[in-house]
This record gives structure tokens, sequence and C-alpha cells, in this order.
């Protein structure tokens, strides 16, 4: 009983000395515990993001082009990895990543196994005869990080031949050369899906 009272007197006393504590500063709102998977696969995104200048570039531009992306890859650890390749190829090719990722979402909707009525193939829909052209029969045009360097190499090309000029540079890109349709998705696709604001 005693030994009751003296930790009821206890709690009591040490209550009473942090309520001026407690009063005197509002307690942090709780924050909800983001997904652990999540935090898994952009933490490994971001520590091989080595396209970006800074770490904290890499968090921002993965977590806002990856709410994008969601409905077209649902799976975090596939969606990071798929941006860092993204941004690493495109930078390496001298283009915008939000270009890039325009183009794949005109090309094939992000569908790396997607295949046209020409036989262009992958994600940015490369076409099968650059492989006899290049003597590297055995490139796999859809496996992702092969697709990009080929797709995103294609495109910087013709950039430079229409020295910068998007438009014409879409249009040769797709095989379209003259007719405004094709440049006219991919630039409506970076604005309205892909420009960062």
């Amino acid at each position: 009983m005693r030994r009751r009272w003296l930790r009821t007197v206890g709690l009591t006393v040490w209550g009473l000395m942090l309520a001026p504590a407690l009063h005197a500063q509002p307690l942090p709102a709780p924050t909800p515990d983001p997904d652990p998977a999540l935090r898994v696969a952009l933490m490994a995104a971001v520590t091989e993001a080595d396209s970006f200048p800074h770490r904290f570039d890499a968090e921002v531009w993965l977590l806002d082009m990856s709410v994008r992306l969601q409905r077209y890859l649902p799976d975090d650890a596939e969606r990071f990895e798929f941006l860092r390749l993204v941004h690493a190829e495109a930078r390496r090719a001298r283009l915008s990543p939000e270009l890039v990722l325009a183009v794949i979402d005109v090309e094939s909707r992000f569908d790396r196994y997607a295949i046209s009525h020409a036989g262009a193939l992958g994600l940015m829909q490369v076409m099968p005869f650059w492989l006899k052209e290049l003597g590297r029969p055995d490139d796999n045009l859809f496996n992702v990080q092969t697709n990009l360097r080929y797709g995103c190499t294609i495109l910087r090309h013709y950039l430079d031949r229409e020295k910068g000029n998007l438009l014409p540079a879409l249009a040769r890109y797709n095989g379209s050369y003259g007719r405004p349709q094709y440049p006219a998705l991919v630039t409506r696709a970076l604005s309205a899906r892909w420009t960062v604001r």
C-alpha cells in the first residue's frame, strides 16, 4: 500500500514539474510513417543517382516524377530504378529527362515490351535494324537501360541535326518528318504531365 502511494505521489510531482514545459511548447503534430518499401526504394535510387548534382535534387526530382509515373509503374522499386535510369541516360545524351519521359509516354505508355506495327521495340520504340547497323545483334531492346541508351542517343542526334529545334527533331525521331502530329503529341505530354513547375 505504501509503495503504491509513493509511486502515485511521485508520478503526480513529476507531472506537475513537466506541466509548465508541456504548456510552453506545443507538441509537434504526429507525422505518418512513410511506407518502408518506398523508403528503401527511394534511398537506393538516390544513393545510385550520380547524374544529379546533389542528393537533395535527386530526392526532389525522383519523388515528384514518381508520383506522376505511379499509374504506369505501380511497383516502387521498379519505378525509382526506371526514373534513375531515365535521368542518367538523358543527362548522358544532354537531354532533358522530362522530354525523355514525354517521348516514352507517347511512344509506348511506359510498356517496356511494346512493339509497334512498324516493328519498333521497347520504351522509346527503337527500330531493331540499329542492332545490325552497329554490329550488336545481341543487344536487347526490351532491356530498359539498353533501350534508353539507344533512344536518347538517336534523339540527341536529331536535335543536333536540327540545330536544337525540337519539333523537326521529334518528327525525325518518329519517322514522320514534315508532319506535325507526333511532335504535337510529345510537346503536349511534356507540358501537361512531365514539366517540372
